[in-house]
């Protein structure tokens, strides 16, 4: 704790990014770096609170680039603020695990996960699968899609917006995953965005333009899309047939973690049939087998995953970016 106190206040002329008051965590606070949208990580952290009101949790949202940024500012002036990570994908936590950012937490209650769900080394973990699929306002007139190609048709003609790998880690996996596929790639995308499609910021930016009408598709997480729609926003979201892109938001605890015992407790918690039934309450696949699914949710083993490593996400991220800025802007 102390070391937080001296190192954030020595470090402050140094960072390069403005830290806002909700990323300096109070001594004996849990801090946590996340991607998840704000309203469902209140929501969640109040639900972990429930099981373990002895820990006192802050966190810092925003978009997985924005939030890696942070964290690597802070890195580099030897100030880290998190004690958790907890963001979309899983090539920016193994780019973390690469630099020996992360603490290894070998008794992980991993119990009835897949394989490969966690990090071989028990460093980050996933918590849960997101599917990145086609939204569509139901009131527009457009014909319902069935397969990325149909973005590319007349009807979908100025009326597709995306989320940008240059925000959101969500978007990183998903612009890799489909310039991997031999039946897509960069030929797909470069004709996406010569029939109009336009890059928004997150999926946040991408559910209220389709929402609104202002967009008639939107290649988008799923759970945003199914969640509008239970609330009656004029919207619904397919599962392209060609296959998804899928992120797990993995959760790790860094080396440099002040609250280290609460860190496991709050991993703990996202691993336990609690968390998992929980997350699956706010929309989300769950990550284990067994759990209840949300309404409208395929199961893991149902869906269609377009084929992808993580060395070949990996490698690719910065190219895709640059590719993607040409393309799309921004």
């Amino acid at each position: 704790m102390l070391r937080r106190l001296l190192l954030a206040a020595a470090a402050s002329a140094a960072l390069t990014v403005t830290l806002s008051t909700a990323a300096l965590a109070a001594p004996g606070s849990l801090m946590i770096y996340t991607s998840t949208p704000n309203e469902a990580m209140t929501a969640l952290v109040a639900e972990f609170n429930k099981a373990h009101p002895e820990v006192k949790v802050e966190f810092f949202r925003s978009g997985t680039t924005e939030v890696l940024n942070k964290l690597q500012a802070e890195f580099a002036a030897g100030a880290p603020q998190p004690d958790v990570v907890f963001i979309a994908d899983a090539v920016a936590m193994q780019q973390l695990k690469d630099d020996n950012r992360l603490l290894a937490y070998t008794d992980a209650p991993l119990a009835g996960f897949p394989d490969g769900f966690a990090d071989p080394d028990k460093m980050f973990f996933g918590t849960k699968l997101i599917p990145t699929g086609i939204a569509w306002n139901t009131k527009s007139g457009v014909p319902a899609p069935t397969s990325w190609k149909d973005l590319l048709g007349a009807s979908a003609k100025d009326q597709v917006i995306m989320a940008s790998p240059l925000y959101s880690g969500a978007a990183v996996i998903h612009v890799g995953t489909v310039a991997a596929q031999s039946g897509l790639g960069w030929d797909y995308l470069d004709k996406l965005a010569a029939n109009g499609a336009v890059a928004g910021q997150g999926n946040g930016t991408v559910m209220d333009a389709v929402a609104t009408g202002q967009k008639s598709y939107g290649i988008i997480v799923d759970f945003m899309a199914l969640n509008a729609k239970a609330k009656g926003s004029p919207v619904d979201f397919v599962y392209p047939a060609d296959g998804v892109s899928v992120v797990t938001e993995p959760v790790a605890i860094l080396k440099t973690a002040d609250e280290v015992a609460d860190a496991k407790t709050f991993v703990n918690w996202l691993l336990s049939d609690d968390g998992q039934a929980y997350m699956a309450k706010q929309g989300y696949i769950p990550g284990k087998p067994g759990v209840a699914l949300p309404p409208g949710r395929p199961a893991a083993s149902a869906l269609k995953l377009m084929p992808v490593s993580n060395e070949v996400l990996s490698k690719g991220v910065d190219e895709n970016k640059r590719k993607f800025s040409d393309a799309f802007g921004g």
